[in-house]
């Protein structure tokens, strides 16, 4: 579906559909949008939206998360959450912060130290997501055993961490990696 806060005025009329009574009623406490941290949309959403948010994080170092996610040139993850940190979410609505394991890339007892730093102030819950691989990529997945110690570490310094489940390997589903399947249908096509 893309980055949502890359149209914040359609989502936020979305949302409205959703939470108001005219359309599904739902509460916006069962709703959270996530972004890779665009931040002039984030501040939108946060003032006009009362749905949770969650921030891609992946790693707390800039020269890591560049490689990771290019936006970090544009939106600095320290300007993220600054924003986050001035931001008053209340008792009710909460933040959560994304985060794609990989191996011997941001799986390490460094990673668990430099988060508990950059998130100290930030009521949150850190989601610790398996990576699905990608065909002709050389990333790799952290193993379970890494994962289960990385969210132990981070909870036993105060910070919620949970592991989400993982559901659509066998189909790519994640994020951008339905397409990349049919690009490999397609390539096997063309051969």
């Amino acid at each position: 579906m893309g980055e949502p806060l890359d149209n914040v005025p359609e989502v936020l009329k979305s949302l409205e559909i959703l939470t108001s009574d005219y359309g599904m009623a739902m509460s916006p406490r069962r709703i959270t949008v996530s972004t890779i941290g665009i931040i002039p949309g984030m501040v939108e959403f946060l003032d006009n939206s009362e749905c949770h948010l969650a921030v891609s994080l992946h790693s707390p170092f800039d020269d890591e998360r560049k490689k990771l996610m290019p936006v970090q040139n544009v939106y600095p993850i320290k300007d993220v959450l600054k924003i986050i940190k001035d931001f008053d979410f209340g008792r009710q609505r909460r933040v959560s912060f994304e985060y794609i394991m990989f191996k011997g890339i941001n799986d390490t007892p460094r990673h668990v130290k430099e988060l508990c730093r950059i998130l100290d102030g930030i009521k949150c819950r850190i989601n610790l997501i398996r990576f699905h691989p990608i065909p002709n990529t050389p990333l790799d997945g952290s193993d379970d055993q890494t994962i289960e110690f990385f969210k132990d570490q981070l909870n036993k310094k105060g910070i919620t961490t949970t592991i989400r489940r993982s559901r659509g390997l066998d189909i790519f589903a994640a994020c951008g990696l339905l397409s990349t399947k049919e690009l490999i249908k397609q390539q096997e096509k063309d051969f």
